[in-house]
């Protein structure tokens, strides 16, 4: 009998992980190019080895059991283990990285991100650039789980993590705002906590993939709209479907149009610290891209225009 070294291939979790996503063996043996009972045949050779159904077949649908979605979650994480061994493998052959992924959190500037790439291609390097949208702590999450090369807007938390090296991007400066329409715009000042319970906040979602993650500002008991970026939380307070804290460089143009309102609140003002981070190699040896990324961001110049230079919205 086969055992799960035997089935458990790259090619097999793929395998499983289209038969998922199309519901059905037979659409998944068309796209595969594969007979049915060819799919059917590999599929049962893999719940053998495991002695589990990964399949309810009860159904007309092919649908997961959780020992399925179990599998495919971990054999997830053993795919971007093996891309990233072979990334180590070209870097040591080359010097330069087959990819590089850099997270990025929504709180960095979109525009100075993209000119550092249009930079970076300039040189016509073999590096791949693969950007990844994170926020808070999943902006740091997706550095130590292995899945980005470079974190760029991380928290002051990962200057205490093991294994990754921190220096600091900068400070931002928070102020609570409201669209001129919205009923806290003519509040008295200070606002109170107990003013502020009776209003709907603005939030940014943690993608942290562990865990409830990290939230700012919420007051108990408060209604709250949840968008995936910064950006985002910028144009739901400029509609005033809310109001919350917003960095002052990307709120300033907005408030000296008048088309947000600063509001002091009890509270004391928000200020963050801003860093960018990388894994700490055992040869301290770095590849060469992320040395470029590095050396750019060495930068005193650079580091404020990722923080400041934000584009309108």
């Amino acid at each position: 009998m086969p055992t799960p070294r035997d089935v458990l291939t790259p090619d097999a979790l793929s395998m499983l992980y289209t038969i998922s996503q199309l519901g059905s063996f037979a659409a998944a043996a068309r796209e595969l190019g594969l007979v049915p009972s060819s799919l059917t045949y590999r599929v049962r050779q893999i719940e053998d080895a495991l002695d589990v159904l990964l399949f309810d077949r009860s159904s007309r649908q092919a649908r997961m059991t959780e020992a399925g979605f179990e599998l495919l979650r971990e054999g997830n994480r053993l795919l971007i283990e093996i891309d990233a061994v072979a990334n180590r493998v070209k870097r040591v052959a080359t010097g330069w990285e087959s990819q590089l992924t850099i997270a990025v959190d929504t709180i960095i500037s979109r525009s100075i991100m993209m000119e550092l790439c249009e930079a970076f291609y300039s040189l016509a390097p073999p590096t791949r650039i693969r950007l990844r949208d994170e926020t808070l702590s999943g902006t740091l999450e997706a550095l130590t789980s292995g899945q980005a090369d470079l974190s760029i807007g991380v928290g002051p938390d990962a200057s205490t993590t093991a294994g990754v090296l921190c220096k600091p991007l900068g400070a931002i400066n928070f102020v609570y705002a409201v669209a001129p329409h919205h009923p806290l715009a003519n509040a008295s000042e200070p606002l109170s906590d107990e003013t502020l319970q009776k209003h709907r906040a603005v939030a940014v979602a943690d993608s942290v993939q562990r865990g409830g993650g990290l939230t700012f500002g919420i007051l108990s008991g408060q209604d709250v709209f949840t968008v995936a970026s910064m950006q985002a939380k910028l144009d739901a307070q400029l509609r005033g479907l809310g109001g919350g804290n917003l960095p002052t460089c990307l709120a300033n143009r907005y408030i000296d149009s008048g088309r947000l309102v600063v509001k002091k609140t009890e509270g004391s003002k928000r200020q963050a610290q801003i860093n960018y981070a990388w894994r700490a190699s055992k040869t301290n040896k770095v590849g060469r891209a992320l040395q470029w990324w590095l050396n750019q961001l060495e930068s005193t110049t650079t580091r404020a225009a990722l923080l400041e230079k934000h584009g309108s919205a």
